[in-house]
């Protein structure tokens, strides 16, 4: 026959410190990914334009607050 013992569950009580561990170790690699990601976007030289954009706006238009 079968012993209850073997059907039981038994929780396996871990070790706090290895689960410290675990979560620095997932924050230090996402600020990792987010620091590399940071630098990958400053290396992009995006487009500047090339003309001068220019609007003047009437005086009729402005309103004094005061």
């Amino acid at each position: 026959m079968y012993s209850e013992n073997i059907m039981k569950f038994h929780k396996r009580q871990g070790d706090r410190s290895s689960f410290f561990v675990k979560v620095l170790i997932k924050v230090a690699l996402i600020s990792v990914l987010v620091f590399a990601a940071i630098i990958f976007v400053d290396k992009i030289d995006f487009p500047t334009p090339n003309k001068k954009i220019e609007k003047i706006i009437p005086n009729e238009n402005l309103k004094v607050v005061k």
